[in-house]
């Protein structure tokens, strides 16, 4: 029954995103909701107005990659969010861009007002809804792979193109890292082979927080869907981690035998991978110090269903910030900046190319998914 239940959810979820009124991208299904669903009609909604002149204001991305990595990426955001938004009447002293040390930290401050706009994976919105609201969910370029089947994933010969069509979708690949055990899963996996649950068992797993959605959650349901039911939390070996920097640190040590990461995460260690560990990449990515390829090294043996994009969400704490007109000119903003060749390369440290105005209701089949997961 739980199979069925989130193929179905999968199912649902895709429907929603390929046909939906314009302006909202649904998102999957993904962490923590919370236990009580809360309803249009007694959710808190945005004020009329507030004040047009901020002395500051507070933007946080999560840790999906290294924090100087996405310091350096997000570089001049600051600037162009300051003109854009004086052009919709809003004076803007100082724009303060910062990076979670979790996916949750991110959360926590859109609830208590500390931040007031995150860039929240869906799964982590979907426990913060009642908090915070999504404006925006993002678009990205589709990658040359979007095979269920692993083996396809891996090899020089198959290394993943970020060229394939606009999707407001990605997918989470479970790893088998260099370590020798992680050589055997892999093995078994690039042979056609399946592999059993009391292989997996035997592995020392690395994951991230339940809040993450290709960290946790679809890890989660790829095991639920494969293995009669069975979750992260039944696994022997299990460590948590703050962000997939550090993910691909323990699979570079060898530390861990498996690791969970978004579809194009090779793709954004590659040039790390094989650096001395004194260097750095131009991104700021410290050296991983292998000797072989990450294509060839870090081999996928498993692969989950879509997980729909990123949102940008706001803070409902603050009525200056949580009002009609400021979503309404922050959305403009973020809009017309990453249709710019400079926006393009500000958000490309996410992979997103573009955004769509998203309300709450598209994630519903995120809470959804994720009490599928939990219960």
């Amino acid at each position: 029954m739980k199979k069925l239940l989130t193929v179905l959810l999968a199912s649902m979820l895709l429907v929603g995103c390929t046909n939906k009124p314009s302006g909202a991208e649904t998102q999957p299904a993904t962490d923590g909701s919370s236990e009580t669903q809360t309803t249009v009609s007694d959710r808190k909604q945005p004020e009329k107005t507030g004040s047009h002149d901020l002395d500051t204001l507070e933007i946080q991305f999560v840790p999906s990659k290294d924090a100087d990595v996405i310091i350096t990426g997000t570089a001049g955001l600051d600037k162009l969010l300051i003109d854009e938004l004086a052009k919709s009447g809003f004076n803007v002293g100082k724009v303060n861009i910062t990076v979670g040390t979790s996916y949750d930290t991110t959360g926590e401050g859109l609830a208590a007002g500390s931040v007031h706009v995150g860039w929240l994976p869906g799964g982590t919105y979907a426990l913060f809804s009642n908090e915070a609201d999504v404006i925006l969910t993002a678009t990205r370029n589709g990658l040359s792979n979007d095979s269920e089947d692993p083996k396809t994933w891996n090899g020089d010969a198959n290394a993943t193109q970020k060229n394939g069509p606009q999707v407001s979708y990605y997918r989470s690949l479970i790893y088998a890292t260099p370590s020798a055990y992680g050589k055997e899963l892999a093995a078994k996996v690039n042979a056609g082979e399946k592999l059993t649950w009391e292989e997996l068992n035997k592995a020392n797993w690395a994951v991230l927080k339940t809040s993450s959605s290709a960290g946790y959650i679809y890890p989660t349901m790829w095991l639920m869907d494969n293995y009669e039911g069975k979750k992260i939390t039944d696994l022997a070996n299990v460590i948590t981690l703050d962000g997939y920097g550090t993910a691909f640190s323990q699979a570079a040590s060898e530390s861990v035998d498996i690791i969970v990461c978004y579809a194009d995460g090779r793709n954004d260690y590659e040039a790390s991978w094989m650096l001395p560990v004194d260097q750095q990449d131009e991104t700021k990515k410290a050296g991983l110090g292998r000797s072989e390829s990450i294509w060839t090294e870090l081999n996928v043996i498993g692969v989950t269903a879509p997980i729909y994009n990123d949102t940008v969400a706001i803070t409902m704490a603050d009525p200056n910030i949580y009002n009609e007109e400021f979503i309404a000119a922050l959305q403009t903003a973020l809009i017309n900046i990453i249709n710019s060749e400079e926006g393009k390369a500000i958000f490309s440290v996410y992979s997103h190319n573009g955004y769509s105005k998203a309300v709450d209701s598209d994630y519903d089949g995120a809470r959804a998914a994720l009490k599928a997961v939990q219960e």
